[in-house]
């Protein structure tokens, strides 16, 4: 066990750790991880070569999203699965991520944040419309499926003019997904059943016994978990942000100096002098990189799955993805932060930081509706990573209840166990996963990324005409 746990700390800290070191004037320096130096050039190559999409096909993002959102038959929608992908985007690394970015990094942390996702954006769309290309009939729960290991397949596949049953990088990305999913669920229980003991005194055992029960009744029926997710989605973003406007609204005079703080501290020039300028670009930029997931192919596996007009509009849906999930939803725990006195939360961390920020605008109720949201936040995440987990089971084991079932029931039992303790190897697992899936993903889009990009030029000239 001791040889398993030492193994994963050396990936994790090969993946998240400082692969190099750059200095910095005023005596500072900025670390960049093996992942960052990914995913910031590939998301800097997709936003020239799709022509800055996330600002200039932001009005389409919008269109595409009110239009209408039936789906045909047992096929999703395309609103539909960017309902799954936001339920999964939308989750803890919104709150106590965050959080922990603006502790370590300071106000200026945010700005990086919204520009990694300006850049995501771009990735999240070459992705998706990948997945859109080469999905796949589901026969067992109907519909489509797809994502990273179909296209992988594919990319393999057609290189060597065969096909042969399996791609050993498909399979690859296929396992650390599921690796990464269990991680995830555990971290997912232990801050639910942690922020209601805080809240409500409720003993972890309770907690964690509702929260697998009601997953269960969810997850093992064949096709509920997106009808939960159409309801549970919309509700949860919804009253975040409201709450978060009115809190706005109530501070609304302390909104410039908050705002100046924020660029003021993303170029440095308070934290420049002081060395600290690497933690802060580095803390906005992973926050933002890994809390909309583009680049590490969760979000394809729903993308896949929609039945769309064009391959294109899954894949403009998905950059909106990136929006609602960094510039929406992380401001609102951003705004939030920056907008309670330090003096209140001084010394605190994570979870009770959050909280104690809430108790400072709307007291006692603070604490209760923080400690809410966060359950649904986790919660609609548990239920989404496991409709991901449906395209890669199939890839790795075929078209079988039996596997399917037998994931979902190992999901279920990492989610009574974390909800109990907290085992630091599993948080790092979980991180290891989406790491090795990143890697994986970002190694076959830039060679196949030509696809996407024809797909969105034929679909921007039948727009025009």
């Amino acid at each position: 066990m001791h040889v398993i746990v030492d193994l994963i700390s050396v990936v994790y800290r090969f993946l998240w750790g400082d692969l190099i070191t750059l200095p910095l004037p005023g005596g500072g320096s900025v670390g960049l991880s093996l992942l960052v130096l990914l995913l910031i050039p590939t998301g800097i190559y997709f936003t020239f070569r799709t022509r800055f999409l996330p600002l200039r096909l932001f009005p389409e993002m919008l269109r595409v999203t009110a239009e209408k959102r039936g789906g045909n038959g047992s096929a999703i929608s395309g609103w539909q699965a960017l309902i799954i992908s936001t339920a999964t985007r939308v989750g803890m690394g919104n709150l106590i991520g965050v959080v922990a970015a603006i502790s370590a990094g300071g106000a200026g942390a945010v700005f990086w944040m919204w520009l990694s996702a300006l850049i995501g954006s771009s990735t999240a769309f070459i992705e998706a419309t990948l997945a859109q290309l080469h999905k796949k009939p589901d026969p067992l729960y109907g519909g489509y499926r797809g994502g990273p290991a179909y296209y992988i397949h594919d990319y393999f596949a057609a290189r060597r003019k065969g096909v042969s049953r399996r791609s050993v990088t498909a399979v690859l990305f296929a396992l650390s997904g599921l690796i990464c999913w269990c991680g995830i669920s555990q971290v997912i229980s232990n801050s639910v059943s942690s922020a209601f003991e805080n809240a409500f005194h409720i003993p972890p055992i309770y907690t964690t016994v509702v929260l697998v029960v009601l997953a269960a009744v969810i997850v093992l029926r064949k096709n509920a978990t997106v009808k939960v997710l159409d309801v549970l989605v919309p509700i949860m973003a919804g009253c975040y942000f409201l709450m978060t406007i009115v809190l706005i609204l109530k501070n609304a005079a302390l909104l410039p100096a908050v705002f100046q703080r924020i660029f003021q501290e993303a170029f440095g020039l308070r934290q420049a002098v002081a060395g600290g300028f690497g933690a802060v670009l580095m803390n906005g930029v992973k926050r933002g990189l890994f809390s909309n997931e583009a680049g590490s192919g969760s979000a394809p596996c729903a993308a896949a799955a929609a039945e769309t007009s064009h391959p294109a509009r899954s894949g403009l849906l998905q950059a909106f993805g990136v929006f609602i999930d960094t510039i929406v939803i992380c401001s609102c725990t951003a705004l939030i932060m920056l907008l309670t006195p330090e003096a209140q939360v001084q010394g605190l961390e994570g979870m009770d930081l959050l909280q104690a920020a809430m108790a400072y605008h709307l007291g006692g109720f603070g604490v209760v509706f923080i400690a809410l949201i966060l359950w649904l936040f986790s919660f609609s995440t548990f239920i989404g990573i496991l409709f991901y987990a449906r395209s890669n089971v199939a890839y790795l084991f075929g078209d079988s209840w039996v596997s399917q079932t037998a994931y979902k029931i190992l999901a279920l039992v990492m989610l009574f166990i974390g909800g109990l303790a907290a085992y630091t190897f599993v948080w790092d697992l979980g991180d290891v996963g989406i790491g090795l899936m990143t890697i994986f993903n970002i190694a076959v889009i830039l060679p196949m990324s030509r696809e996407a990009l024809d797909a969105l030029r034929e679909y921007e000239s039948l727009r025009k005409r």
